[in-house]
């Protein structure tokens, strides 16, 4: 793990999980019946969901808690390395084993164990893998005796474990054993209600960070925002964000400029000052001027439909159908 996904690895601790939307608000409630158990949990999910923040969560909310979690990246390490990684190694085992190395199933005793990416792994190191899990022991390269482990293992991955079962290129026993509990993370384009209390967390964050005075989104970068498909989800916005806190250089506003070009074209108007040539152009049509006013009193009043249909002086119902239109809320009964 590099310098810097340490640091967001670290940073993300703290921060509480965004969950206003009904399908990541039904996540959190599997999420905690299954942190109460000892129960594999599989995390499933599109890249950028945020899985390894589920996985803390499930953690922290476990009665695992005050031991560690370790978390690894199958898909990050070649096969030897990574089996000497989770399984630990003897003094000789191979060319630089100079002493003994404890693993990580070890590593995390009393904890919990992330396996990222567990599609990536091998047909082998499935199997080594299972029988870790069935038998609670592991055998370190180049040992001869089994060592007793006590760990809580969350398995997570982007693919579909399913299908590859079916190609027989992931073993259909261990898939069964790591979804005892199977968590799915939805996408934030089908989570629109998590996208500004999202936003305003990693502003809040990168300004801490970065040891700037608090910023707002403006209406045409809230207009931006809600129309971006975000194909890269969560990672996505928080890159986003950061990029766009450090661009705006400590100013009380993030303008549409400080966006990667890719958010750019997603609001729909060119500004005011573009079309100062010419009067009828620079003037919106009254829906635009009213769906950006609607968003930003929504993201000035922290999210709260309640406060925000109030000082607009229009009914919830209403701003909810509002929301809808501007693809912000899904259909209420919907499955996300």
């Amino acid at each position: 793990m590099n310098a810097s996904m340490v640091k967001r690895s670290e940073r993300a601790k703290s921060e509480p999980l965004v969950a206003k939307s009904p399908g990541m608000r039904r996540v959190l409630e599997l999420a905690d019946r299954a942190a109460a158990s000892e129960a594999t949990v599989l995390v499933t999910g599109e890249s950028g969901t945020g899985k390894e923040r589920l996985a803390r969560y499930l953690h922290e909310h476990s009665r695992r808690s005050r031991g560690p979690f370790v978390a690894v990246n199958c898909g990050a390490l070649p096969e030897p390395l990574l089996e000497s990684e989770l399984f630990g190694h003897v003094k000789g085992a191979f060319t630089g084993a100079t002493s003994d190395k404890k693993g990580l199933f070890e590593a995390a005793g009393g904890g919990s164990l992330f396996l990222d990416e567990i599609g990536e792994t091998s047909l082998a190191m499935q199997v080594r893998l299972l029988r870790a899990l069935q038998e609670r022991t592991v055998r370190p390269v180049g040992a001869t005796k089994d060592v007793e482990v006590d760990v809580r293992i969350i398995a997570a991955t982007n693919q579909d474990l399913a299908a590859m079962v079916e190609a027989k290129t992931f073993r259909k026993d261990l898939y069964y054993r790591l979804r005892v509990v199977p968590l799915e993370l939805p996408a934030l384009r089908d989570r629109r209600e998590d996208l500004l209390p999202l936003a305003r967390q990693f502003i809040a964050r990168t300004c801490a960070e970065n040891s700037c005075g608090p910023c707002a989104l403006s209406s045409e970068v809230l207009d931006a925002l809600a129309r971006h498909d975000w194909p890269g989800n969560i990672r996505e916005l928080e890159n986003a964000i950061e990029r766009a806190v450090i661009l705006a250089e400590g100013q009380p506003r993030i303008e549409v400029g400080d966006l990667p070009p890719e958010l750019r074209g997603a609001g729909s108007e060119p500004s005011e000052a573009a079309d100062s040539d010419s009067g009828a152009a620079s003037i919106r049509p009254l829906a635009e001027v009213e769906r950006r006013h609607i968003l930003e009193t929504l993201d000035r009043l922290g999210g709260n439909r309640k406060a925000a249909a109030e000082a607009l002086g229009i009914g919830e119902n209403t701003l909810w159908r509002r929301l809808k239109s501007y693809g912000m809320v899904r259909e209420r009964g919907s499955k996300s």
